[in-house]
């Protein structure tokens, strides 16, 4: 027997539970329950706050929704808005533990409504809600996503600050029932009190007192248990490059690593990998706040990169992740949109320079050749070496100076970013250094160390920047001379092709500022020049075409338009633009208790005139 609600005149069932009675399309299931959860929280809430809706017009409307009379109809009312906030967005993504919460809390909540208020027409819509979750449960399979216990105190903070600032709305919209004139600092212990089961020192006329109460301790109770069921459920780490998936990914660059200038930042062990079917193609990603990220092109063989991109659609699918890549090639693009139905978008340019048609000749290369002479006229020199070549000692020097110069607190780099310096099994790399003695070399750490650019190889003949570092007082310029001494040196190193920085929306910024250009361009330029005051857009563009390179287009493949945003979110929050992580004192803490991922400290991110995404 099917429940339906079509005949119902009264409108006091929500659109979406009707909805989703008529029968709703098996792919839409998540979507409209979500959305059904979530507004049945906020109004569930909001009976259970304000006396005033619960007794006004919406009353009628209120009667669908579970408790809305009563001390403890109130608080229980409370209790199971938020819960069923906090469950929407998981049924949203289809994640099975969400659907086992939501099929226990709705009928506990139709109930509640039977029980204590006799409300036929609620009991109904959340047993329909809950009918329909059981009907469909094909469609909630989703997995966990990764997790540490650190969440738990997460939700300590977030959690109790929000019922801390509902709990002092609670206090405060019975003013007609309070017993003298409470300042704010008595309400607000009242509720810290009240969240641990204790009166307080605000009074109420009549039953007030025991509705304030029930609701308080409530949402108390509500942050004691989610914050140890977090605490105590087993944890589920994410996804990291392990010594094996490091080898394996390295054999395949050593075949294939020629091919895509991006190949070797897959090997930051912060990220994780798919591999296809037969082991010769590899999709390494990394997941923020449930997007999936890949960076670049597929690692290896081009005929298997299909094998691999549907392993990463299926692992994608299976935690209800968002699917998204950053940064890959024209062809890569191509490949990903065929066997996907993805869809591209244009994010910017990578800047190639061929060391053999480099040269400082020219009238267009004379700001470079004017600031490179007038540095070594300054007394600096350069020296240009694989990291093999380095002694252990200039290494550790060497990498101390470069986080030591970091220009922000965070590290920043995800997609064209290694993560570290001198790692034993990345020998192959190239590091430039500026060299000048003074009055201060004596006494600094760094010995005569000025300024620092890494390059990670790109094949056998080729290599691409990772980051660049100097020292605040050195000369300005420092960027320019050691990519001018690498692209001189490229070829007893066996280099022919550099990769420089990435620019973003590099077309639009050169199209931008041409004769003729139209209003729409004009504008879209001076918004990228706007922005270019908080992100290294118009600047990068601007150092990298001093070397007159090649352009060679990057793209991003996305699923909808709707999921750009959040794409564009997690890939900030990647490159680390954006922090959304644990107060610093914490991450300090947790950060220590993580083994590093190489016998050095780690390094990564950029400053100014750096690669970056």
């Amino acid at each position: 027997m099917s429940v339906t609600l079509d005949g119902d005149k009264s409108g006091l069932v929500p659109r979406a539970v009707r909805k989703l009675a008529r029968g709703p399309r098996p792919e839409a299931v998540p979507a409209l329950v979500g959305t059904a959860c979530t507004f049945v929280g906020l109004v569930d809430v909001a009976a259970g706050v304000f006396p005033r809706f619960r007794h006004s017009r919406m009353h009628t409307f209120a009667e669908v929704l579970p408790g809305a009379l009563g001390p403890f109809a109130a608080a229980l009312s409370l209790s199971a808005g938020v819960l069923l906030l906090l469950l929407a967005h998981g049924l949203k993504r289809r994640k099975r533990r969400a659907w086992r919460a939501a099929v226990a809390l709705l009928p506990a909540g139709a109930a509640a409504q039977f029980t204590y208020r006799h409300s036929v027409i609620g009991t109904v819509v959340s047993l329909t809600l809950c009918y329909l979750l059981v009907r469909h449960r094909n469609e909630f399979t989703a997995l966990p996503d990764p997790r540490s216990r650190w969440r738990a105190l997460a939700n300590f903070v977030l959690l109790g600050a929000g019922s801390l600032g509902l709990g002092l709305v609670i206090v405060s919209v019975h003013p007609g029932r309070v017993v003298g004139n409470p300042s704010i600092a008595d309400r607000l212990q009242h509720v810290l009190y009240g969240m641990f089961g204790f009166e307080g020192p605000v009074e109420y006329a009549g039953v007030t007192s025991w509705t304030v109460a029930y609701s308080l301790g409530a949402l108390g109770l509500l942050t004691a248990v989610t914050t140890i069921y977090l605490a105590f459920r087993p944890e589920h780490p994410a996804a990291r490059l392990t010594e094996e998936d490091e080898l394996r990914l390295r054999a395949l660059l050593d075949k294939h690593g020629s091919r895509d200038s991006l190949g070797h930042f897959a090997l930051r062990r912060d990220k994780g990998v798919v591999f296809s079917p037969s082991g010769k193609a590899a999709v390494c990603y990394r997941v923020v706040s449930g997007v999936m990220l890949a960076s670049g092109d597929p690692i290896g063989d081009v005929e298997a990169w299909p094998g691999a991109i549907e392993r990463f659609m299926d692992e994608a699918k299976a935690h209800s992740w968002t699917p998204a890549v950053m940064g890959c090639s024209e062809t890569g693009g191509e490949v990903w949109t065929r066997e996907t139905g993805l869809d591209a978008l244009e994010l910017g340019d990578e800047a190639v320079v061929d060391v053999a048609d480099f040269s400082l000749a020219g009238r267009a290369m004379r700001n470079v050749r004017q600031m490179v002479k007038r540095i070594e006229r300054a007394g600096y020199e350069t020296r240009v070496r694989r990291v093999r070549d380095i002694g252990e000692t200039e290494l550790t020097r060497i990498r101390r100076a470069a986080a030591d110069w970091r220009g922000t607190d965070t590290e920043r780099g995800f997609s064209m970013a290694l993560g570290r310096i001198g790692d034993p099994a990345d020998g192959d790399c190239v590091i430039a250094t500026a060299h000048k003695a003074d009055e201060r070399t004596a006494d600094s750490p760094y010995g005569d160390l000025k300024a620092v650019i890494h390059f990670v190889p790109w094949g056998t003949d080729g290599m691409s920047l990772e980051l660049m570092r100097r020292d605040r007082s050195a000369d300005p310029g420092m960027n320019e001379l050691l990519i001018v001494a690498s692209l001189q040196d490229a070829p007893r190193l066996g280099i022919e092709r550099i990769s420089l920085n990435f620019a973003m929306f590099r077309s639009a910024l050169a199209r931008g500022e041409r004769l003729g250009a139209g209003p729409v361009l004009r504008g879209w330029r001076g918004l990228l020049i706007f922005l270019s005051r908080w992100f290294q857009i118009e600047s990068l563009y601007k150092f990298n075409a001093k070397f007159r390179p090649r352009w060679e287009p990057r793209f991003v493949v996305y699923r909808s338009s709707r999921d750009l945003p959040r794409i564009s979110f997690a890939a900030m929050q990647a490159e680390g633009f954006v922090n959304v992580g644990l107060p610093r004192p914490f991450a300090r803490r947790f950060a220590s208790a993580r083994p590093l991922p190489c016998a050095h400290a780690p390094v990564a991110g950029q400053e100014h005139g750096a690669r970056t995404a």
